[in-house]
């Protein structure tokens, strides 16, 4: 069994449904600090984190991930207990396995590798930033490590972050960049009534078929060469008493904006308010952002990935930045290049989460060679 293997399988036994990290990151600093990673723990609130680092100059490369997984969903669907490790065809199955201790397991490997091959110092220093916070709030985790690391004075250089962007086979896709998230929620108010006489009530449910008209088929903007569109996204409506013969007194619109940087989250608060004050009604209308747009532009950093990628898949990946969010949302913006690679994503947060066996090593593989790259 190879290392990379067998260290997944051991983070898999680890449940850790966020924010719990289950002993996952005292497994993994205990490995790297037995190559000579100092270690330092930082939890805050019922978040663990743990920053670990090695080398005393030069620029500092950081893998970047979470310990955290979610929810299993329905236990009866899976092949096995989802946190008893299994391989099948070829395929190992557990929650994990994809999003994201596959990706950990093998970037432990690859460092333990790396400083295994150092005949002299290297060229810069290495560091792992991992959090148990990634698939929750977000509040306690990477954020909170930033903040810590600019307190020492201590800076990214370059960061590497294990989600899983591939899409039907290892290292075809690469996430140089991600969308903002801007999430909403509009309480739109009416007179409540009966049914029977709506002259004197105001319905909320009608008033809001207007707005929602309005901003699904607003086209928010282009895009443009780095990123998609702005997508705007329902999520969630409520309203109603209970009783069919009530007209409601109100009714809540939740919705999601994923954006680029040429349509900045001001920009979009400023046009869906101007939807609303239009129809005239009264509401009540809070803002979430769950972070802004960032982007890695094509460089030494891009090459290396690629390079390392074409190295040992055959073929160059695409760059992207589709898809969610994640915590390269809150190294990005303190100067670090982010780049996410991981394994393939078709069945990240769902029953029988699964990643092939022979990807895990390749992952490694494509992990070390971007570090020698990198620094050296």
């Amino acid at each position: 069994m190879s290392a990379t293997l067998e260290l997944t399988q051991q983070l898999i036994r680890h449940a850790s449904v966020t924010p719990v990290d289950g002993g996952c990151q005292l497994l993994l600093a205990a490995r790297l600090e037995a190559v000579g990673f100092d270690i330092h723990h930082l939890p805050f609130g019922e978040v663990d984190n743990l920053w670990a680092i090695i080398g005393d100059s030069g620029p500092l490369f950081c893998f970047a991930g979470h310990t955290d997984v979610v929810p299993t969903g329905d236990r009866q669907n899976w092949l096995s207990d989802p946190f008893d490790p299994v391989i099948k065809d070829g395929m190992l199955y557990g929650r994990g396995s994809a999003d994201m201790k596959g990706s950990l397991a093998a970037m432990v490997v690859a460092a333990e590798r790396w400083l295994a091959l150092q005949s002299s110092a290297p060229a810069g220093r290495l560091a792992f930033l991992l959090t148990s916070d990634e698939e929750g709030p977000a509040v306690d985790g990477t954020v909170k490590v930033m903040e810590w690391l600019r307190a020492q004075n201590e800076h990214i250089h370059y960061c590497l972050v294990g989600e899983p962007s591939s899409g039907d086979r290892l290292g075809d896709r690469v996430r140089n960049g991600r969308r903002g998230s801007l999430s909403g929620k509009l309480v739109l108010q009416g007179i409540q009534g009966h049914v029977a006489y709506p002259e004197l009530a105001d319905n909320p449910i009608h008033r809001i078929g207007n707005i929602i008209t309005q901003l699904t088929t607003t086209k928010w903007d282009s895009g443009d060469e780095r990123f998609p569109p702005t997508s705007f996204q329902i999520s969630n409506i409520q309203a109603g008493t209970g009783a069919g013969n009530v007209i409601p007194g109100e009714i809540t619109l939740e919705f999601n904006f994923r954006h680029g940087p040429a349509n900045p989250q001001e920009t979009l608060k400023r046009r869906l308010t101007k939807v609303v004050d239009d129809t005239g009604c009264s509401y009540e209308l809070s803002w979430t952002s769950h972070g802004l747009p960032f982007f890695c532009p094509p460089g030494e950093f891009i090459n290396a990935v690629c390079g390392a990628i074409e190295e040992n898949c055959g073929e160059q990946p695409l760059l992207s930045t589709g898809g969610g969010t994640s915590d390269g949302r809150f190294i990005a913006p303190a100067g670090a290049e982010v780049i996410e690679l991981g394994p393939r994503n078709a069945s990240i947060h769902k029953v029988n989460e699964s990643t092939p066996v022979a990807e895990l090593d390749q992952l490694t593989d494509i992990y070390l060679a971007i570090l020698q790259r990198v620094i050296g």
